[in-house]
């Protein structure tokens, strides 16, 4: 089957790629935005507002500044109000001691009217500062009246959720995202910290939050990471998805939501080429085997990319043979060793026509002959080629000897290996004389000669021969007495 036909976009299985990347898209998301409750459980509260900073870190309020950030406070259970009064404050007073805050109040607001673009815009305001100064700050350093470290998880949490979720999102804005996810990932472990607990969470649910704020970040990576790749695959950029989900899976090669992409990219951009073919595969079958807790895919996917992975396997190589020995190799590796290769249903043919050509080369050659002879344009072929010309030794079993004794022609078969007798004649080979004795039926020999007549149906060759070209048939006079003792067998021209 033609490699390209294997992967027909309107082809049922060019369906299920298409349905299952769409469910893998909308899976990586459910995983980032998962931890928006703990993203909600952060945030500040209007009372502590202006309270708890350092000696170090005094704000004053410029003139008219104090009565704007009351009415934002106030406003904070209606975003769109918050938003209107962070405009007003931002318009009055530009260079306000409390900028930093400001930003906090957006990125909070934002988040609740779903504005991603927003967040990362006011998120990367405050991740433009020193952000290891900042976390190693003094304890009890504020920020919209939350602790400087609590204020800085959130807004690291925020950036990187949201950049992993923005549709069409520049390569700044995944860069920050990437920025925050990774920083989070640093700053998890000194956040989380018996001190900073708080007084009504137990050390299980506090040492759970941190599992998921770090598990959520990584996810976060590897989805900004496939970003790329998911936008070229929706304008239908092959060049841009194999270019983008290859980078990913290189970053982050125990991905098997990268794995399970760059198998896809490949499978249906690059069907007519049996090396990326292979590579795909590979990666499909890594995506099915690594262990869904720690390769960024769900348990309940499994099941469809193994699915995909047995159709698309089985279409190419024809059978399930070798594939559990390539799940084992492609668990072990993100790549697969140098020249690997998935033999095709065809390749397999033509090895198997190449060892039945070696171990029987005259039948093969009959099959050949035979097959031009049966096709529609089997009278053309042996007028313009056959007819006349020397025909190799061929190989068959005596059928029928016209007369029994002292044949001047006989009726040949050439059956297959396990074929089951009676066999049906196919030749008839008329000798240049009479036979010496009467030729054993269901005898095989070999035979030189040249075709002068054919009929389609029923199928029959005729071809002329002499008798010194026979090989192996036996033959026995046709003067034997019936059960006389010592009557000797012979062959035509005494050759076995």
């Amino acid at each position: 089957m033609d490699r390209r036909a294997i992967f027909e976009k309107g082809g049922r299985q060019g369906a299920l790629v298409q349905r299952f990347s769409m469910d893998l898209r909308l899976t990586t998301a459910r995983a980032v935005l998962g931890a928006a409750v703990l993203a909600g459980a952060l945030q500040y509260s209007p009372a502590q507002a202006t309270g708890g900073q350092s000696a170090a870190a005094v704000k004053k309020y410029k003139e008219g500044e104090y009565e704007i950030v009351s009415q934002t406070y106030k406003d904070v259970s209606d975003p769109a109000k918050e938003i209107a009064d962070l405009d007003a404050w931002a318009q009055k007073i530009p260079d306000s001691d409390y900028k930093d805050d400001r930003a906090y109040l957006y990125v909070q607001a934002c988040l609740k009217l779903n504005q991603p673009a927003k967040v990362l815009e006011y998120g990367s305001k405050l991740m433009s500062k020193d952000l290891s100064a900042i976390f190693n700050g003094p304890s009890t350093e504020q920020l919209a009246g939350l602790p400087l470290k609590l204020t800085m998880v959130n807004v690291l949490y925020s950036v990187a959720l949201n950049a992993a979720t923005l549709p069409g999102a520049s390569a700044d804005q995944l860069g920050l995202g990437e920025k925050a996810a990774r920083a989070l990932v640093e700053f998890a472990p000194k956040y989380f910290t018996p001190e900073n607990k708080p007084a009504a969470q137990t050390e299980a649910a506090w040492t759970a939050a941190r599992a998921d704020v770090v598990s959520k970040a990584r996810a976060a990576m590897v989805a900004i990471a496939l970003k790329p790749g998911l936008e070229a695959q929706q304008k239908k950029d092959c060049p841009g998805q194999e270019t983008a989900f290859s980078k990913a899976l290189a970053d982050y090669p125990d991905s098997g939501a990268a794995a399970y992409q760059l198998g896809v990219a490949l499978l249906t951009c690059e069907a007519a080429d049996p090396d990326k073919v292979a590579l795909g595969l590979w990666e499909i079958a890594r995506a099915s085997t690594l262990d869904p807790a720690k390769s960024g895919l769900e348990s309940k996917d499994l099941p469809g990319i193994e699915t995909y992975l047995k159709k698309v396997y089985i279409r190419i190589h024809g059978s399930e043979e070798g594939l559990d020995p390539l799940r084992r190799q492609a668990v072990a590796s993100a790549a697969p060793p140098a020249g690997f290769r998935i033999k095709s249903a065809t390749d397999i043919a033509q090895e198997k026509q190449l060892e039945f050509e070696l171990s029987h080369p005259q039948l093969a050659l009959w099959m050949r002959i035979k097959g031009q002879l049966a096709d529609t344009n089997g009278e053309q072929y042996f007028q313009g080629q056959l007819k006349d010309a020397a025909v190799p030794q061929l190989k068959g079993t005596l059928v029928e000897a016209r007369p029994a004794c002292h044949p001047k022609e006989l009726l040949v078969a050439v059956p297959q290996p396990d074929a089951a007798k009676p066999f049906k004649a196919e030749i008839s080979l008329k000798l240049d004389k009479p036979l010496g004795g009467k030729p054993e039926v269901d005898t095989e020999f070999r035979w030189e000669g040249v075709p002068t007549a054919f009929t389609k149906d029923p199928f029959m060759l005729t071809m002329e021969t002499e008798t010194a070209k026979f090989e192996g048939l036996k033959t026995e006079p046709c003067t034997t007495a019936p059960g006389r003792p010592g009557a000797k067998k012979g062959t035509a021209n005494g050759k076995n």
